[in-house]
């Protein structure tokens, strides 16, 4: 599966309802495939994203496409801001693009040798990975793992981290986790690691908590917010959002990708799709 081929597609146009003349945000445009799709069927959308360079890749020409740089966590101020207000849809789509896993050079993924910064804006004064892994006490680093990457091993993983200082890159912490597991343990370690320096440099569920509870004062009644979340903190805070007394849950259960869909893009496997309605 391409940049340009998000996942669940037909499933969040549909859950969003979309109608022509109608205002959409997607609050993670990343490289606008699901944006697009909304645009085809008439819908105006406004793409935000934290990641500039990520914006600089999106070529946009139709004018019902408008960009704008920033974190969801301000997607009120943005909104008023371009005067696209009240809205009829927003999307979250919380996975990282393809082209940051693939070409952004910051450390996304396990797979490549790359520097560990891991921020979504490099043009922020955020702390980057390689800072938080070299500066960071063993029990910060613990209390980081244990809470972001959900790992039962995060005071060996602390350990080894401040045994092996200073790590800069993704080579070098590849290796300090390797010593001695399987490439079974290291992969599901190493995923789990890096979902957890991802989301401390990024603050990534303060944004979302912000984000979620902004999107419902800008929604009109009977207008749709659709998350999808990829790991469970994410979800819980999805679920806990969506018990807002403003808002009535469309489905159930949450939507999953079909075999088809998985087959052709394994990040979908752990995917959920939430939809509410603004009452």
């Amino acid at each position: 599966m391409n940049d340009h081929t998000p996942v669940l597609l037909q499933e969040v146009i549909e859950a969003l309802n979309v109608q022509p003349g109608k205002k959409y945000i997607d609050a993670t445009v990343g490289m606008g495939g699901h944006a697009r799709e909304i645009v085809k069927k008439g819908g105006i959308v406004l793409g935000i994203d934290r990641d500039q360079e990520s914006l600089d890749q999106l070529r946009v020409n139709e004018s019902q496409f408008h960009l704008a740089h920033g974190s969801f966590r301000d997607i009120k101020e943005i909104a008023y801001s371009q005067n696209f207000v009240p809205v009829d849809g927003i999307l979250f789509d919380l996975g990282f693009s393809s082209w940051q896993l693939d070409k952004a050079g910051r450390g996304f993924s396990f797979m490549k040798d790359e520097p560990l910064d891991l921020r979504f804006d490099r043009n922020t004064i955020q702390t980057t990975a390689s800072e938080i892994l070299n500066t960071y006490s063993r029990e910060e680093l613990t209390a980081l793992f244990a809470r972001y990457g959900e790992l039962n091993e995060a005071g060996k993983i602390s350990e080894l981290v401040v045994r092996n200082r200073p790590i800069k890159k993704t080579s070098q912490l590849n290796a300090v986790i390797a010593k001695d597991l399987t490439e079974h343990m290291v992969y599901r370690l190493l995923a789990r690691i890096y979902q957890a320096l991802r989301i401390a440099v990024n603050e990534e569920l303060r944004h979302i908590e912000i984000g979620l509870l902004e999107s419902i004062d800008l929604l009109c009644p009977g207008g749709r917010l659709c998350v999808i979340s990829f790991h469970s903190l994410e979800d819980r805070i999805v679920k806990l959002a969506f018990n807002d007394s403003r808002l009535r849950g469309i489905t159930k259960k949450p939507i999953t990708a079909s075999k088809e869909e998985i087959h052709q893009n394994s990040r979908a496997r752990s995917t959920k799709l939430r939809i509410a309605e603004k009452i």
